[in-house]
């Protein structure tokens, strides 16, 4: 059976995000996108503890145009939104938003872990959504660990976010055809992942290292496939963490300012005028609940 290529490997670069330093693989030099998929950020530092969870995360901020999500892997996160929405996600689990014509939210650590501290690790990525929905109403969806289906395999662990893989429905609506996938693998572990051959494909490895395509994968890179066959044989050559996201190209113009995503200057123009005048949502945090 004939497998997938390697297209590239974009190891990830530190980069400096409001005083605080993560990996980001996507967006790279020369790689604006690869669509749907426009930004990848992973976050890997405790939080110390003896906080106020109103002094960690991010605080109020409005998005347009696409779908931000984030995948917890160790702690939690706290979403509060302008729809209303208040939920914590902890490990395993998925905070799925779909910005739409606009809201607002913020991101923190829970209160528990913002005052005890410990671990803190999730990725942020951001998918762009088909111009006719942009200006949907947004959702917000909090998905547990348990809510989320995993299929177990010889040495491996593979939950479904989103689309159908093998039978099994992830519960995040999308507004392409999309298929997210988070996958845990003991050493030794090889896998034959089945997935559409037109969708763009990448896999991103927070830890561990990977055989695929007869090249190694180390800790923090992204690969991203060519479009040449369905089949993805990957073998785990370590204990490794993890995801990929393959999804049909949206192939229309992205014109993105800040945390809105659009497809032309004049809207994002729009956004930003929308946003000052409070059309996103206003967010008042309450941290006394």
């Amino acid at each position: 059976m004939s497998h997938r290529s390697i297209h590239k490997i974009i190891p990830a670069k530190l980069i400096n995000m409001g005083g605080h330093l993560l990996d980001q693989p996507l967006p790279y030099d020369g790689v604006e996108q690869i669509d749907p998929f426009l930004l990848i950020h992973h976050w890997n530092q405790p939080i110390e503890g003896g906080l106020r969870p109103q002094e960690a995360g991010v605080g109020p901020h409005p998005h347009r145009g696409f779908s931000p999500v984030t995948f917890i892997f160790k702690g939690d996160i706290q979403h509060r939104d302008s729809l209303g929405n208040n939920a914590i996600v902890e490990e395993g689990g998925t905070q799925w938003m779909h910005a739409g014509k606009g809201i607002t939210h913020s991101e923190r650590p829970s209160k528990v872990l913002a005052q005890n501290g410990g671990e803190h690790e999730f990725i942020q990525f951001w998918v762009n959504t088909p111009a006719k929905f942009k200006m949907e109403p947004a959702y917000y969806l909090p998905i547990s660990k348990e809510d989320t289906p995993t299929i177990k395999k010889e040495k491996a662990e593979i939950s479904v976010v989103t689309g159908e893989f093998e039978n099994v429905k992830g519960p995040a609506k999308t507004y392409s055809p999309q298929t997210h996938l988070r996958i845990n693998t003991e050493a030794s572990a090889k896998l034959s992942l089945e997935l559409e051959s037109n969708f763009n494909t990448i896999l991103y490895l927070l830890d561990g290292e990977l055989l695929i395509d007869n090249k190694t994968v180390k800790d923090k890179d992204l690969v991203w496939f060519a479009n040449d066959a369905a089949n993805i044989e990957i073998t785990s050559t370590k204990e490794s963490r993890f995801i990929i996201l393959s999804g049909e190209p949206i192939n229309e113009e992205v014109v993105s300012y800040g945390p809105f995503v659009m497809n032309s200057q004049v809207e994002i123009m729009q956004a930003m005028r929308d946003s000052q005048m409070g059309k996103m949502g206003i967010l008042i945090e309450d941290f006394n609940e």
